[in-house]
């Protein structure tokens, strides 16, 4: 979980909450249904896609309605590369190319591209990282 801009000593607070928030409600809910939460001023939209819990936070401009563009990208660009809503394997397996394409959608906390066509043509010009 990315926590850019969240102060360290916040860190365990918010990744406590969303876990307990997931378990809640996150429960039979339909492939990419959407939820939402408010805490602490903080907007939180989530959904289910295959095995994978997605959540999205933001603040000021970036309300529910701003998130829920940014996740229904980010499940589009995720389904596309794992080829089907993923299981948790299928999730692992495709991480780096995933890693990739968040980072093309949302840049430095930023909502950087929204075109599904756009991203893909970005995530193909990265060269490859070297360890």
């Amino acid at each position: 979980m990315p926590f850019n801009g969240v102060p360290a000593e916040e860190r365990l607070h918010w990744r406590s909450f969303l876990v307990k928030l997931g378990a809640e409600n996150l429960k039979g809910v339909k492939n990419e249904e959407l939820l939402v939460a408010c805490h602490k001023s903080v907007y939180i939209v989530y959904t289910m896609l295959g095995d994978v819990s997605i959540f999205l936070v933001g603040k000021d401009e970036y309300d529910e309605l701003a998130l829920a563009e940014a996740i229904f990208i980010i499940t589009a660009a995720v389904k596309d590369i794992c080829g089907k809503p993923p299981t948790e394997r299928v999730f692992l397996d495709k991480y780096g190319r995933i890693c990739l394409c968040l980072d093309e959608i949302v840049w430095n906390g930023l909502l950087e591209n929204t075109d599904k066509d756009r991203i893909k043509r970005l995530i193909r010009l990265k060269p490859p990282s070297e360890f």
